[in-house]
């Protein structure tokens, strides 16, 4: 099957089950498309069951010929990144650096820790054997929150600036370092070369520091060539020209392309918008960047919910991912907790931050993009179907009730 027959397949679903949700059953949109697909899935794996077996092995195919890492790695998460970059204050943000570099960076790093041990031994007693290496992979792929995820349904929370900034910041950043930590282990795994800490600082500045320069870099061109055009048709095409071409220049040099873009996107969302743009560019920009985010999101997570055609699963599977539910959310309660006791000696945080930011610490796309990621083998399968378990209950039971949560907390 050839891309645009697939395009076609995937724009065409998402764009009934958005017509059903909105029409009937009226959640949030990226949570009621996953949902619809999610139960369509699990529909066709019941045909599979009854004799129809053709439906399923059709649908299967269809989810085969697409590479979920590929297709969100290396395609829409570059366009989605900026589109959420663009609409954030950059003063808010720099006003929230240190908390959210600290949850970006020593957040991250104690998750993955965390989530790495006690997997390996909750597996262990439930007969499941997975080396600690794989355990730590899990760990680093499971522990950042995912922007796609956190903006989507900040969009409806109704939560106070500081807080939206705080969680779609670290969202927006701690990409960069996940991925770091997860190349690393990945490394490890594979049996390469032992790394050692100044190869990992390495890496990381390279991925990390690099990406934010480079994104400056980009984001200044851009602002540049912006201030000297007053046509919103060229002016779209800057942008996306950034988005596309930045993000693809990024991996090879040797950079974080999400970093890159999310800098650049801050840079043009706010210098950009005020100063070099006319009400009239500025206007069609703002709908043309939030009608991409819209579609592409809609895309994303009907992928998502297609996605368990593909997946295995057992009992024991699914119980093991059941049992590392609470210690996703236990570790990133500690991972949150601990720069924020660190920062209240200097500053005073809104009651109940620590809840929210726990609760509020959406997994999505970007784990399962990663754990697609793993090399081929029994490992690969244990921790896809948990990681897919943990997306879909962080997606829908957290989605739906951090509004419920953020409205309880800051009445």
């Amino acid at each position: 099957m050839d891309i645009f027959d697939i395009a076609a397949i995937l724009v065409t679903a998402s764009a009934l089950f958005s017509f059903i949700n909105h029409r009937y059953i009226k959640l949030p949109t990226t949570i009621g498309l996953m949902l619809i697909a999610l139960v369509v899935s699990l529909l066709l794996l019941a045909a599979g069951k009854l004799g129809l077996a053709h439906i399923q092995a059709h649908a299967q195919t269809l989810l085969a010929s697409i590479d979920f890492n590929q297709t969100l790695m290396e395609g829409m998460l570059s366009f989605l990144l900026f589109a959420g970059a663009l609409h954030i204050n950059l003063a808010n943000l720099a006003r929230q650096k240190w908390i959210i570099s600290s949850l970006a960076t020593l957040g991250i790093l104690t998750s993955t820790f965390l989530i790495g041990g006690a997997s390996y031994y909750i597996l262990a007693w439930l007969g499941i054997e997975l080396p600690f290496i794989y355990c730590l992979l899990f760990g680093a792929l499971i522990s950042p929150t995912d922007p796609i995820a956190v903006l989507g349904i900040l969009k409806t929370a109704n939560a106070p600036k500081t807080l939206e900034t705080k969680i779609a910041g670290e969202s927006l950043f701690n990409d960069g370092m996940a991925v770091v930590v997860f190349i690393v282990l990945l490394g490890i795994a594979a049996g390469g070369e032992e790394v050692s800490t100044g190869q990992i600082a390495l890496l990381f500045l390279e991925e990390a520091v690099g990406g934010v320069l480079f994104g400056l870099a980009i984001g200044w061109l851009a602002y540049l060539m912006l201030k000297q055009v007053d046509n919103y048709q060229v002016e779209i095409l800057i942008t996306l020209a950034v988005v596309m071409g930045g993000y693809s220049l990024a991996s090879a040099i040797q950079v974080s392309g999400p970093i890159a873009v999310v800098v650049a996107g801050l840079l043009i969302g706010n210098h950009g918008r005020l100063l070099a743009m006319s009400d009239k560019s500025r206007e069609h920009l703002d709908t043309f960047w939030e009608l991409l985010d819209e579609i592409l999101n809609a895309v994303l997570f009907v992928l998502i919910g297609l996605e368990v055609l593909v997946l295995t699963f057992t009992p024991s599977l699914f119980t093991a991912a059941l049992a590392l539910i609470p210690v996703v959310l236990a570790a990133r309660m500690i991972s949150v907790s601990i720069p924020i006791h660190l920062l209240s000696l200097r500053r005073a945080f809104s009651p109940g931050v620590i809840r929210i930011l726990t609760w509020g610490g959406l997994r999505g796309g970007v784990s399962v993009a990663l754990a697609l990621a793993l090399p081929v083998g029994e490992p690969r399968e244990i921790i896809l179907a948990i990681t897919y378990v943990t997306v879909v209950f962080s997606i829908t039971v957290q989605g739906l009730t951090i509004g419920r949560l953020v409205r309880a907390t800051t009445r």
